[in-house]
């Protein structure tokens, strides 16, 4: 069952129905609800909507530049991922227009100045020491920097159940020389221990040890259960992780915040061999944009009239008139009931199942962890079964 988008659409819908008018630092206005939370359970499925299409590259691209340390736009230009255009520009804007007596480049101009001229880029192409600065390298800029994220793995194998794994990005000290204070401010991961139940239903029978054969292997050889799980490559332990979010642009950038930190619990998940559980985020300004109301009504969807399930059940291959019967008796109910029979939705966009997201077992991954620039491949990380509704554009404001 799809209840991710099910509660995104709720929550748009909280939105457009409770949101006050406020006004806010790009000029374009918002409405506006406080202190929200969304709650997936990974079981069901990859946290990536289904109701409008989502750019996945786009999504694998930005985590992989937070996770190399990198804060210059470079590296996502290349990757075609265009997420942080507007505040590199507006910064070149900014500064260039008062430090040089030349005419500034248009946007367009500028990103494929950034991509074909490397000293240009080093200089605008930087975003000050944003997310990856702050998980990989926190105050390098006065000191040898703290790597965040080895750190979290590190208690992750040590001391699984530590109350201290918590990877922040808000660097007091820091947020003025950032081009943009990051938005997603921190995220915390928790762990337990597999009930006897969940480890049954995950040991595959062909396994060489089940897990009632594994406590009893292991009770004979004297080692803990653990131990023996590890020796055979089963994992124990479940993670979980919480983000917390300042500011949320709900129909752009929250549907991104939600797959990029679901791909970030299983990339972690599979390091330390646990099995991701639960992906929660606290969400505080969550707001629409006055020039994505629209967009919002849309992906939230309106019920399909009797006539149009029935044009569109006929377009089935098997599609029978008589089933919907004739006479006085057929009542509306009943011809809604045979148009669920044909799999025709009640709504323009319902939700599809959930897709999965499969990591290689490579050493790009770990690399990816470690932040080593050169060996991160986005096509290690791969998305199946999924199935949308068309996109929805609507303008970026930065």
């Amino acid at each position: 069952m799809n209840s991710l988008d099910k509660q995104y659409i709720n929550l748009l819908q909280d939105i457009l129905d409770n949101g006050v008018v406020k006004k806010d630092r790009t000029g374009t206005g918002t409405i506006s609800v406080f202190g929200r939370q969304i709650r997936h359970k990974m079981s069901e499925g990859f946290p990536l909507l289904t109701t409008k299409k989502m750019a996945w590259k786009q999504i694998v691209t930005e985590l992989l530049w937070f996770l190399r340390g990198d804060t210059n736009i470079k590296y996502l230009v290349d990757n075609n991922c265009h997420i942080w255009d507007g505040d590199a520009y507006k910064r070149y804007l900014v500064t260039a227009g008062v430090t040089t007596q030349v005419e500034t480049l248009t946007q367009e101009e500028f990103i494929n100045k950034i991509k074909t001229d490397d000293e240009f880029a080093n200089t605008w192409g930087e975003l000050g020491p944003v997310y990856g600065r702050q998980w990989r390298n926190w105050d390098a800029i006065f000191d040898a920097g703290v790597d965040q994220i080895a750190d979290l793995i590190q208690d992750l194998k040590t001391n699984p159940d530590s109350r201290r794994m918590i990877v922040n990005a808000w660097n007091v000290g820091e947020v003025s020389l950032m081009v943009l204070p990051p938005c997603h401010y921190g995220f915390q991961v928790y762990t337990r221990e597999l009930s006897d139940d969940e480890q049954r239903a995950r040991c595959h029978p062909t396994t060489p040890k089940a897990w009632d054969d594994l406590k009893e292997f292991a009770r004979l050889t004297g080692n803990s259960v653990e131990e023996a799980a590890k020796a055979a490559g089963i994992p124990t332990r479940a993670i979980s992780l919480m983000w917390n979010q300042r500011s949320v642009d709900t129909f752009l950038g929250l549907p991104f915040n939600i797959a990029s930190y679901g791909l970030l619990l299983e990339i972690i998940a599979k390091e330390v061999n646990m099995v991701p559980d639960e992906l929660i985020g606290n969400l505080g300004d969550v707001h629409l944009y006055n020039n994505h109301i629209e967009q919002a009504k849309e992906q939230i969807g309106r019920e399909l009239s009797l006539e149009e399930r029935i044009e569109l059940a006929s377009k089935d291959p098997v599609f029978d008139p008589g089933d919907f019967g004739v006479g006085e008796q057929v009542t509306d109910e009943h011809c809604h009931e045979i148009c669920d029979s044909y799999s025709v939705p009640r709504k323009t966009r319902e939700p599809y199942k959930l897709p999965i997201v499969k990591l290689s077992s490579g050493h790009n991954l770990r690399a990816a962890l470690k932040g080593n620039l050169n060996e991160i491949d986005p096509n290690d990380i791969m998305l199946i079964n999924y199935q949308s509704h068309l996109t929805i554009k609507a303008p970026l404001s930065n």
